[in-house]
């Protein structure tokens, strides 16, 4: 068979730098492999690379969500069918080892075999731009609340005059009444001056970026809202829930064949746990975790305020369930509403 005329599939190991690139036949057999920069030009030398080999039928990327999505999106955008890889796993690194030709190689094959199938993000649409808003609120909450901590920290052992002249306050007082402390710069050395200075910068922080959230939440609100209208609609999703779910699906959330392959994404699907005559599933501890714990809040909100969830949840607590059992089935109820909600909002939505 002519190289022309041959099928190929193409697998690639990424890094910051640079990307490896591995090619095999349609019987797995190794063609080539070879080293590209990470950069546009390098994206253009790969694909060029892997046609002298024959008809590309699709190539597996590992990382796609990282090192790998500007490779994804350059092979997206030229027709070229990519899929997603995981890494190989620990007892296979053991057994084959580790190198750039190795993972390539075993990419391509996962390609290859269909044990890769995982279509990617394809990062190009409204989802992308709220993923990239919320991650810049995400790091402006864990790092508001490890301040808060300090601040509480070192208030309890601060020197007892101070300790209890703020005493009676707790929460925005108490930070407001920090920043608004007075000391001597010139008696530094003291334990008493010391500690307010250091209460006084910690809560003038928190001030800072809890406007910084604010802002976040300005942003993501309307955005999260037009984007996504129907599963905003649903009870006990708010925007940040609704942006969670969103940035799991992706800008293309028919990549997610059925509810079942998002319950499974989200850590939602039920794991057979039958032994002998015991019949029963238990929780999924895999998935996106973020995804499933936007699921767990639609969930607590249901079991607390709407009348049909508690009606389930009597009914089957009657029947002898646990809590925990009980929310792993009502959260894969919410994954299928989720599901139909997502592909609602994005056959409307005019994305690029």
């Amino acid at each position: 068979m002519t190289a022309k005329k041959r099928k190929v599939t193409g697998g690639v190991d990424t890094h910051g730098r640079t990307h490896h690139a591995a090619v095999v036949d349609q019987t797995g057999r190794v063609l080539g492999d070879q080293q590209f920069p990470a950069t546009a030009a390098g994206y253009q030398q790969l694909l060029v690379w892997l046609r002298t080999f024959g008809t590309v039928v699709k190539v597996g990327v590992e990382g796609t969500g990282a090192y790998g999505a500007g490779l994804a999106r350059y092979l997206s955008g030229q027709k070229i069918t990519v899929v997603e890889v995981d890494r190989p796993d620990r007892k296979t690194r053991r057994v084959k080892g580790k190198s750039d030709p190795i993972d390539a190689l075993a990419a391509a094959r996962a390609a290859l075999s269909g044990q890769a199938c995982g279509v990617p993000k394809t990062r190009t649409g409204p989802v992308e731009a709220i993923r990239a808003l919320r991650v810049a609120r995400n790091g402006a909450v864990k790092a508001r609340t490890a301040a808060i901590n300090q601040l509480h920290g070192l208030l309890t052992a601060a020197p007892e005059p101070l300790r209890a002249e703020l005493a009676g306050y707790s929460g925005a007082a108490l930070i407001n009444h920090c920043a608004a402390l007075t000391y001597d710069d010139t008696r530094l050395s003291d334990p008493a001056e010391a500690t307010k200075a250091s209460l006084a910068a910690i809560a003038a922080r928190i001030h800072a970026l809890t406007a910084e959230i604010t802002l976040a939440d300005q942003r993501l609100r309307p955005t999260v809202a037009r984007t996504a209208p129907t599963l905003s609609a649903l009870f006990g999703v708010g925007p940040e829930v609704a942006g969670q779910l969103l940035a799991t699906a992706g800008d293309n959330p028919d990549r997610l064949r059925s509810e079942a392959a998002l319950a499974h994404l989200c850590g939602a699907a039920p794991i057979p746990a039958s032994s002998g005559r015991t019949d029963r599933h238990r929780l999924n501890r895999g998935g996106d975790r973020a995804a499933n714990n936007a699921l767990h809040t639609i969930v607590l909100s249901r079991m607390r305020y709407e009348p049909r969830t508690r009606a389930y949840l009597d009914k089957r607590t009657k029947q002898g369930l646990s809590k925990k059992e009980i929310m792993r089935c009502l959260k894969r109820y919410v994954v299928r509403e989720v599901h139909t909600a997502l592909l609602a909002d994005f056959t409307t939505l005019d994305t690029p």
